[in-house]
């Protein structure tokens, strides 16, 4: 019989619960990586929800060009977010997110805050845990 947890399928076997790889698993390593969370919050800031390039990489502390090109690149093939480009010169390019990338917003500021109200305590716990390890080797 199936069963599900948190909205994840898993099948109760005699040995226990068994989870399977399912699709999703690159949807959440796609929002656990280290640029999409900022790269989609900063679109859906900006003015007219759209943002050249360039715009990204100054308002992203941190981001190299190959990281934000490829950030973009993911989330278009996701179709989170939209490229236009313009045939001017220069050619121009901008980003904005879809509606499915928009509809995802939510989601992203309860995973946020949630990171934000316990991320002291698990600072805490993980300073405890790495000194009772140095101290039983």
């Amino acid at each position: 019989m199936d069963h599900a947890i948190h909205g994840r399928p898993y099948e109760q076997t005699n040995d226990g619960p068994r989870f399977r790889p399912c699709a999703p698993h690159g949807v959440l390593a796609r929002l656990g990586d280290k640029w999409t969370i900022l790269v989609m919050s900063h679109l859906a800031i900006a003015t007219g929800h759209r943002l050249r390039f360039s715009e990204l990489k100054h308002g992203i502390d941190g981001i190299t060009q190959r990281m934000l090109t490829l950030t973009l690149r993911n989330l278009e093939r996701d179709g989170l977010l939209n490229r236009h480009y313009f045939p001017e010169v220069p050619p121009r390019v901008e980003y904005e997110l879809t509606a499915m990338g928009a509809s995802m917003l939510p989601a992203l500021e309860g995973f946020t805050s949630w990171i934000r109200d316990n991320w002291p305590h698990m600072e805490e716990c993980r300073q405890a845990f790495d000194a009772a390890k140095i101290k039983h080797g």
